[in-house]
């Protein structure tokens, strides 16, 4: 594999695959009526607490409300820290940090990142879309002090093809949307660049030791959708069932990439390891032959899911801009 030193010039994003694509857009309804009625209370605060994805700080900016944010006290929180990677995140701080502006990193589904009374009455969840109203929580008397919680919205026009997928990837934007293939592809391609599989050659060798505090913080239902179809709840059996499918699949993706002899700087050849790689994890998925597109779509599914557990490790997409870059 001599191409790991050379990656694409080109966007991710404007690979073959995504041509018909077009742009990703996801502005429902809920959201634009969100956005009208966060500009008339932003008039009111005091503080405002910008939550944006620990994965992708500058993807999910939304542009739109930059302008009435900035003029207000305002503390970034890169949620979902859990599924970031914690050296890059340092790294996103600093650079708010660079920028005078307040960040820091929380888990809003931990007791520890953030106070239980707020987990109880702001519901929050993996998919977008739950929150679609605005509502406010008094947490002090003396001053009294109000708490509003804003849905998650989106801007209506998405300025890139690739902010879109990165959008999706981490699930800001609904699958259907998108495509799950089309994620998958891109997915993919992010990890071929960066020789992510590389990293796992040394990572078949797994303990039960700590998984079952692991277990404990993942959601069932998450669960669910990686083991077959039941109603009981997960078992330990099912744990060891989804680690000895993680193991599967990096094996997979690394001897893929470890024997790939093309050019990672090619577009062709980065597609044609794609595609070697989607044929490799539905034999690693052990998912049966069906009509094409059928089994590709299960294929992306489950993939996409592991990534979004972080059973592939924590992620970070977006880059670190250099400190001329305007991050807030």
């Amino acid at each position: 594999m001599g191409a790991l030193g050379k990656v694409m010039k080109k966007a991710l994003g404007d690979m073959g695959f995504n041509r018909g694509g077009g742009i990703i857009n996801w502005f429902p309804g809920h959201m634009a009526t969100a956005t009208r009625a966060i500009r008339d209370r932003l008039k009111l605060a005091d503080l405002v607490i910008e939550v944006r994805d620990a994965r992708i700080p500058l993807s999910s900016v939304n542009e739109d409300l930059q302008p009435v944010l900035s003029s207000k006290r305002r503390v970034i929180a890169l949620n979902k820290k859990d599924l970031a990677n914690p050296n890059i995140m340092q790294k996103w701080i600093q650079c708010f940090d660079s920028h005078k502006q307040d960040c820091l990193s929380i888990n809003a589904h931990s007791k520890t990142s953030v106070k239980k009374e707020k987990i109880k009455r702001a519901t929050v969840g993996p998919l977008p879309g739950v929150t679609q109203d605005i509502a406010g929580y008094k947490i002090a008397h003396q001053p009294s002090i109000y708490v509003l919680d804003t849905p998650g919205i989106l801007v209506p026009s998405i300025p890139d093809i690739e902010t879109g997928l990165k959008l999706a990837l981490t699930g800001a934007v609904k699958d259907s949307v998108v495509g799950e293939e089309r994620l998958a592809q891109y997915l993919l391609a992010v990890l071929n660049s960066r020789g992510t599989p590389l990293h796992w050659r040394n990572l078949n060798n797994r303990r039960l030791e700590g998984l079952r505090a692991e277990f404990k913080e993942t959601k069932e239902k998450t669960l669910r959708d990686l083991l077959p179809k039941r109603r009981k709840l997960p078992t330990e059996s099912d744990i060891w069932h989804i680690e000895d499918l993680v193991t599967q699949v990096q094996c997979a993706l690394y001897i893929t990439f470890a024997e790939f002899e093309g050019n990672l700087e090619d577009e062709s050849d980065l597609e044609s390891l794609i595609e070697e790689q989607f044929v490799a994890l539905q034999k690693a998925m052990k998912i049966p032959h069906k009509a094409s597109d059928e089994a590709r779509i299960m294929v992306a599914k489950k993939f996409l899911t592991l990534f979004r557990m972080g059973k592939l490790g924590p992620f970070t997409l977006d880059d670190v801009p250099d400190s001329h870059n305007p991050v807030a």
